[in-house]
């Protein structure tokens, strides 16, 4: 038997970067991994997806050429090399992931992990064989898939999740994207920018409906705009695949409506991956499909520690990572602090892309607090008139008392690249008057956000 003081379970963003964190730490450590290096996030989420957008960007852009003053004529797409492209583009990154494991001496086992007591770790590999190792410690960041709704089942053909919608042969000509969460609404750009004629159900009452009202109205307008079908307080009650397409029953507020298309995306959320791996054998209480931890990842049992989605927070990359780095600086008696859940950005990398952080509007009000809330759009930023994309805007919301910056929300082009200033500013502690008084580079979308924090302290200038 091998041991180890730590073993992984699960290579993915929460995975592998705390694999690589114990190892910086002087600790001897094993990772075990049952298809790729680098789990869903590089080889089937968020890297191959945005590679796929960006082919939709470029396309997008060429059939645009005129409104820069260019002539391009003939423009057509090759929707097989867009996917070809995608592939290589995750193989790639998960071949880094390999170089990462072999210059940190992390051990890689292939193969199916099950915890067992006594911190054990059974891995059956391909050939059916089974081998135990022992650990200090072990650490499970298992993950999620695509989460199946009793009136949606999942056939992998023509009613299918994330992970066929990014390989399909054949473009289709009309979907249905059921959910408008990042993973919906990203799939719905790329589909309906490459020509597919997209709807988008969405069964609660705003598209994004993790965002602020604001956001979501502003995208709902823009994917009209685009041509998507927009269907919220809508729910999916029946699918019929026997055809040659599939036929889909929607319930609205104002009755039933019937839609045909080649194929329905389902994105409704996310499954943990937690069955099967020996939670049971072991004791580790779970609760509502989530592993209970403490602010350290610690399970209720000795030695057992559990990060990234199949615990109860966000279920971001970023958070993962974040969470394993935590949770072994933790072990190695490193002075560190809880995660500040309150201050996690999220992004969604459609057109217009939609980035977040903090408190919404309606969370702040809802919490009696007095805010300042100040808005600046696209429209008025030179930089983005000049790039041709002045749709969207920053908006900011400051407590009025002592000027905490409590939520910042964009939407438009490149603001998934913004947020990172408001996560900073959040976690420093930064008012509103000081990021007024921080100069921002002109022209730059980014000059943006001051000119919010501007409006929302009554001193904007070009509005």
């Amino acid at each position: 038997m091998s041991n180890f003081d730590i073993i992984v379970l699960g290579s993915g963003p929460g995975g592998y970067v705390t694999a690589i964190r114990a190892s910086q730490l002087g600790f001897k450590v094993a990772i075990v991994e049952k298809e790729s290096l680098g789990g869903v996030c590089l080889n089937w989420g968020c890297i191959p997806t945005k590679a796929l957008i960006k082919s939709a960007q470029v396309f997008n852009y060429l059939l645009h050429a005129e409104d820069y003053g260019l002539k391009v004529s003939d423009v057509d797409k090759d929707f097989s090399a867009v996917v070809k492209r995608s592939r290589n583009v995750a193989e790639g990154m998960s071949k880094g992931v390999q170089f990462l494991m072999k210059k940190n001496k992390i051990e890689v086992i292939n193969g199916f992990g099950t915890l067992k007591a006594g911190k054990k770790v059974s891995v059956k590999d391909a050939e059916g064989k089974v081998t135990e190792y022992s650990a200090t410690n072990i650490i499970i960041a298992t993950g999620a898939r695509s989460r199946e709704l009793p009136s949606l089942p999942q056939d992998g053909k023509k009613i299918i999740g994330y992970r066929q919608a990014m390989t399909l042969e054949h473009q289709p000509k009309k979907m249905i994207v059921v959910g408008s969460g990042a993973i919906g609404i990203e799939f719905a750009y790329f589909y309906n920018a490459m020509g597919t004629e997209v709807t988008v159900v969405e069964y609660l009452p705003n598209v994004v409906p993790v965002e602020d009202e604001d956001i979501s109205k502003q995208l709902e307008r823009s994917f009209k705009k685009a041509g998507v079908k927009i269907m919220t307080s809508s729910e999916v009650t029946k699918v019929d695949t026997s055809g040659e397409g599939v036929k889909v029953t929607v319930k609205t507020a104002k009755g039933e409506e019937h839609l045909e298309a080649d194929i329905v995306l389902s994105a409704v959320g996310i499954k943990t991956n937690i069955e099967n791996i020996g939670l049971e054998d072991v004791g580790i209480i779970t609760d509502r499909d989530k592993i209970l931890v403490n602010d350290f990842y610690q399970t209720n049992i000795p030695g057992y520690y559990a990060i990234g989605d199949v615990t109860p927070g966000p279920a971001l990359a970023h958070v993962a990572s974040a969470e394993g780095i935590l949770c072994v600086e933790k072990l190695a008696n490193l002075h560190v602090e809880p995660l500040d859940y309150g201050n996690i950005p999220g992004c969604t990398y459609s057109t217009p892309e939609i980035a977040s952080v903090g408190l919404t509007e309606k969370q702040a009000k809802e919490k009696g607090l007095d805010i300042k809330v100040g808005k600046f759009p696209f429209s008025a930023s030179g930089k983005a008139k000049a790039s041709g994309t002045p749709d969207g805007f920053v908006k900011v919301i400051f407590d009025a008392k002592y000027g905490e910056w409590l939520g910042c929300h964009m939407i438009g082009a490149g603001v998934t690249d913004m947020i990172a200033e408001a996560v900073v500013a959040r976690k420093l502690e930064t008012t509103g008057h000081e990021i007024l008084k921080a100069i921002h580079p002109h022209p730059t979308m980014s000059e943006a956000v001051m000119e919010a924090v501007a409006d929302a302290y009554d001193e904007v200038i070009h509005l």
